[in-house]
C-alpha cells in the first residue's frame, strides 16, 4: 500500500535536486551568458581594456625626466592596475545579478554553485587575458619598460593579479546591498594592500607589525613576483612561490565566493 505524500506548505521554496559540483557544459554556458551581457556594455569593456593602459601611459610621462623610476615601479603597477579594475567591474556586475534576482533564478535550475562561480571566473578571466596582454605589450614595447626577465612572465603575473581581482570582486559582492556599497569595499579591501605591498617602500623597512600583516596579503606577492622578473633573467624559485601564492589566494577566494551563494532568499 502506497502512503500518500503530504502537499508542500504554501509559499515554500522547493530546492532543486543536488547537482554535480562542477560541469564543463554548465560552466561554459554561464561564461557565455556573462560575456554576451558584457558585450552590450561598451563602457565596461572600455574601463577594463583601456584604463590600465591609460594609467601606465600617464605614469611613464609623469616620470619622463627619470625613466629609471618608471622602470622601478612600472612593473609593480602593471600587476596592480588590472587587479583594481577587475575588482571594481566584477563586484558591481555580480552585485547587479544578485540584487536583480538573476542568481537566485539561475540557482533554481540544475546549476551548481561551482558551475556559477567558475563560469563567472572563466568569463572575466578571458577579459583579464586581453587586458593583461594589452597592458604588458604597451608597457614593454611602446613605453620602453626595461625588464631583465621575460615579458611573458610579466604577463603571467599580471593575469594572475587580474584573476585575483575577479575573485575578490565576486566575494565582496555578497556583502554589498548596492553598487555604491560595492565601491565602498575598495578602501577596505584594496587600499591597505596597496600601502603594504612594498610599492612605496621595501616591506622589510616597515614596522614589524605592518610587515607581518603584509606577509599575508596577496598583493605583496604580486609585487614581489613582478620585481623578480625585473631583476632576474631566469624564472627563480621565489618567482614560482609568489605566483603560486597569488593563484592559490585567487582559488581560495573563489571558493569563499561560492559559499556566499544561496539557493533561496528570505
Amino acid at each position: 500500500m502506497t502512503t500518500p505524500t503530504a502537499p508542500a506548505p504554501a509559499g515554500a521554496t522547493t530546492l532543486p535536486a543536488p547537482t554535480r559540483p562542477l560541469s564543463l557544459s554548465r560552466t561554459t554556458a554561464t561564461a557565455t551568458r556573462v560575456l554576451r551581457q558584457l558585450s552590450h556594455d561598451p563602457r565596461t569593456i572600455a574601463l577594463l581594456m583601456l584604463i590600465p593602459c591609460v594609467m601606465l601611459f600617464l605614469l611613464r610621462y609623469v616620470f619622463d625626466g627619470s625613466p629609471r623610476t618608471f622602470d622601478n615601479i612600472g612593473a609593480s603597477l602593471l600587476g596592480i592596475f588590472p587587479l583594481i579594475t577587475m575588482f571594481l567591474v566584477t563586484s558591481i556586475a555580480t552585485l547587479r545579478e544578485r540584487t536583480s534576482g538573476t542568481l537566485e533564478r539561475l540557482l533554481a535550475m540544475p546549476l551548481g554553485k561551482g558551475d556559477l562561480i567558475a563560469g563567472y571566473a572563466l568569463a572575466f578571466g578571458a577579459l583579464a587575458i586581453v587586458q593583461s596582454a594589452l597592458a604588458t605589450g604597451l608597457a614593454v614595447w611602446l613605453l620602453g619598460l626595461d625588464v631583465t626577465g621575460s615579458p611573458w612572465l610579466l604577463l603571467l603575473v599580471a593575469l594572475l593579479d587580474a584573476l585575483l581581482g575577479t575573485a575578490l570582486g565576486l566575494f565582496v559582492s555578497a556583502f554589498a546591498a548596492s553598487e555604491f556599497q560595492a565601491v565602498q569595499f575598495m578602501p577596505a579591501v584594496i587600499f591597505p594592500q596597496l600601502l603594504l605591498c612594498g610599492l612605496f617602500t621595501p616591506r622589510d623597512n616597515m614596522h614589524p607589525a605592518l610587515e607581518a600583516v603584509s606577509d599575508v596579503l596577496p598583493m605583496s606577492y604580486a609585487v614581489d613576483g613582478m620585481n623578480e622578473v625585473l631583476r632576474h633573467t631566469d624564472m627563480t624559485a621565489t618567482f614560482i612561490r609568489d605566483a603560486l601564492i597569488v593563484a592559490g589566494c585567487a582559488l581560495l577566494v573563489l571558493a569563499l565566493g561560492a559559499a556566499t551563494l544561496k539557493r533561496r532568499t528570505a
